[in-house]
């Protein structure tokens, strides 16, 4: 891939687009992304209402955020082995799962927090 040249606020400007064109890609095609968000809703307040220090909203709201970063990841892992072809191939599942695997853990993870923050 070739280096755009762009530097310093005009690079900060370019990638926040790209960002953003990611996010809404990914809540646009992804069902699971869409639920998570869904559950934030929800959550983000009751972590912020919760948590009696900043420390605590902090560790209640970055275990959300890690959710939804993974999620991120795993759906740009399936769609590169998705846009390299359709046929089943061990690689490409075993690619998928991990990915699969990854957000199980994060979710696993944001439990485990909210859990130890309320009731530890």
């Amino acid at each position: 891939m070739a280096h755009s040249g762009h530097r310093g606020l005009t690079r900060i400007i370019k990638a926040a687009g790209y960002s953003w064109k990611g996010l809404r890609s990914t809540f646009r095609h992804e069902a699971a992304f869409r639920q998570e968000l869904m559950a934030m809703l929800i959550l983000v307040p009751l972590a912020l209402w919760l948590g009696d220090t900043g420390v605590e909203r902090a560790l209640l709201l970055g275990s959300l955020l890690l959710v939804l970063i993974v999620e991120l990841l795993n759906s740009s892992v399936e769609a590169a082995i998705d846009r390299i072809g359709e046929e089943l191939h061990p690689l490409s599942a075993r690619a998928k799962d991990m990915g699969s695997a990854a957000v199980f853990l994060a979710i696993a993870h944001a439990v485990v927090v909210w859990v130890l923050v309320l009731w530890g």
